[in-house]
């Protein structure tokens, strides 16, 4: 069965830069993961940075994100896919955020977000190779 979960539950007040908690993907079986960000409310004047960071024993994390979604200002949806079959030795992944605030009203950034993310389901054989004929 596909992996589905949340690296950030769905309108999770941010008011600071944090991270999620760790979810363990050594079960996925694709390797393969569908990110959507949802921001649900938000102020004006500010904007927010999500990114996807790796692991392989949830401790230790790598120095860079392995996926970073585009910067945000505004309510609505981003999507991106998180290709992990070539790195396995992320085991675990974790979700950070950085927000920014300017201007002169509230001096505090706030958002409400949520990160779902749901393993793509690996190809059937007949459809790979259908597509590898085509190719030809």
């Amino acid at each position: 069965m596909a992996m589905e979960f949340n690296l950030i539950p769905i309108d999770t007040l941010v008011e600071e830069n944090g991270a999620g908690e760790p979810v363990d993907i050594s079960a996925s079986t694709t390797r393969t993961f569908f990110c959507t960000l949802y921001i649900s409310d938000q102020i004006e004047q500010e904007s927010i940075d999500v990114s996807i960071w790796g692991s392989p024993d949830g401790i230790g994390w790598e120095t860079h994100p392995i996926l970073k979604l585009p910067q945000r200002f505004y309510r609505g949806e981003t999507r991106a896919v998180l290709e992990l079959t070539y790195r396995p030795e992320i085991r675990f992944i974790q979700a950070r955020w950085e927000v920014n605030r300017w201007g002169r009203v509230a001096p505090l950034p706030m958002f409400k977000v949520g990160l779902h993310l749901q393993e793509v389901p690996a190809m059937p054989q007949h459809a790979r190779l259908e597509a590898a004929s085509i190719g030809q």
